[in-house]
């Protein structure tokens, strides 16, 4: 039963924290629907994707990083510890005026990449600019979160991402109605929330008995491929979360405009969450594995595994069945202008697009799982098929048959797809693992 503690301890602290870290765009939706409606939400939307690219990021780095940290301990080989962490600082940071730049010089045409029409365009540039531009914040976050997470204090990562998340709430609220700043409040809020949660990480990561260390070394190509290679699955599931969103817009604007954007933001966004649970078992169930795939034994972490999916499963029916029940309250939640077109479109999608969960769940998990016990390849497969090469001509061929019908159940059929070649990787692993003994 041991291992139920650690699962439970580990899975339930990094779901909160992961929940907390999605109500940064949540309560975004919500606010903006409350305070500048349909044209908000639709602008909100069309920037999004860009915190999915941050995002991913810095969880691939985080990650990636992490994980090999996370087996260098358990191998006692501590100098290859700390120089993980160190080589993933200096990612980070470049990662970091990557992004910065990008927001500073090159926001207005991002905005009008993403679909961005007169309408719409100035409040899309804005929560781009500014989000872009603290996007150092969100990466050192993310980075710092997962090394804490797999130095043995799943506590403080839990409590800096609900405090951070709580932070956001508040601070939404603040600037966007007594103070009325508007867009620009919006994505200042969200936009300080990292900052407050690497503030409230800091007795872990200031701390000098803290298992990782900066020291002093060169760019060494083995330690970043080892990164990047661990990470880049993450960053994957991110990215196709921001490519899905893209794609979409670009169909529903063609087929319902920008009242389609703005009900297909509701049901992106409410995605967030569901997905945010299953990143956050994944996350949970990655220090555990890594530590036992590091020991060699291979028992544990499918236990581990096990438990990770049996959850998924169960939370999966009791969330569909929610979401089936109260399709429309849900929607009626942020349509604040209570549009008859928007609630029409949106209350069928949320139906449909939503059967993709248990595929969903299980393609995060095994994900992870895979990138844990060091088999990148088959992590991203799986990753590339959702996130590029299934799902845009999926939905491209779908929405061109049945219209909004096709679009609502694209998603579904890719991730049914992927989740079937994700079952026979694994089937694979496990008989190479057994007759290698």
């Amino acid at each position: 039963m041991k291992h139920l503690q650690e699962f439970s301890k580990y899975a339930l602290l990094s779901v909160l924290g992961m929940i907390a870290m999605s109500c940064y765009i949540l309560a975004d939706t919500f606010f903006v629907a409350q305070s500048l409606g349909t044209n908000g939400l639709a602008a909100l939307n069309l920037a999004i994707p860009a915190y999915n690219f941050i995002h991913g990021c810095g969880l691939m780095l985080g990650m990636g990083g992490a994980t090999k940290f996370s087996i260098y301990q358990s191998q006692k080989k501590r100098l290859n510890a700390h120089v993980m962490f160190t080589v993933t600082v200096v990612l980070a940071v470049i990662f970091s005026i990557l992004f910065a730049a990008a927001g500073l010089f090159f926001s207005g045409p991002l905005a009008r990449l993403l679909g961005a029409d007169g309408a719409v365009f100035e409040m899309t540039n804005t929560y781009l600019k500014v989000l872009l531009l603290f996007s150092p914040a969100f990466i050192f976050n993310d980075v710092l979160l997962c090394f804490v997470r797999n130095d043995g204090n799943p506590q403080i990562a839990m409590a800096a991402t609900v405090g951070s998340s709580l932070s956001n709430v508040v601070l939404d609220y603040v600037f966007m109605f007594p103070l009325g700043m508007g867009i620009f409040g919006a994505v200042l809020a969200t936009g300080l929330a990292p900052v407050i949660g690497i503030v409230i990480m800091a007795p872990h990561w200031l701390k000098k008995t803290k298992g990782f260390h900066l020291v002093k070394t060169g760019i060494i190509p083995s330690f970043v491929r080892g990164n990047l290679a661990l990470g880049f699955p993450s960053l994957l599931a991110q990215l196709s979360s921001g490519i899905v969103m893209i794609i979409f817009n670009i169909i529903i604007l063609r087929l319902e405009g920008n009242t389609g954007v703005a009900a297909y933001g509701v049901i992106a966004n409410i995605s967030l969450v569901v997905i945010s649970i299953y990143t956050g078992i994944a996350q949970g169930i990655q220090p555990l594995v890594s530590r036992e795939h590091g020991y060699g034994h291979l028992r544990a972490r499918r236990l581990f595994l096990n438990d990770a999916l049996i959850t998924m499963t169960v939370f999966s029916v009791l969330a569909y069945v929610f979401l089936y029940v109260c399709a429309s309250p849900v929607i009626a939640v942020f349509n604040s202008e209570n549009d008859p077109a928007l609630a029409a479109i949106a209350a069928p999608g949320i139906r449909m697009y939503f059967t993709s969960i248990l595929f969903a769940g299980y393609n995060t998990i095994i994900s992870t799982y895979f990138t844990s016990v060091e088999r990148p390849l088959p992590a991203h497969i799986l990753s590339l098929l959702r996130s590029l090469i299934l799902i845009i001509p999926i939905a491209f061929i779908m929405s061109a048959l049945w219209g909004m019908t096709g679009v609502w159940l694209a998603l579904p059929v890719t991730e049914l797809i992927t989740a079937i070649l994700g079952v026979i990787f694994d089937k694979r692993g496990a008989s190479a693992k057994a007759k290698n003994g």
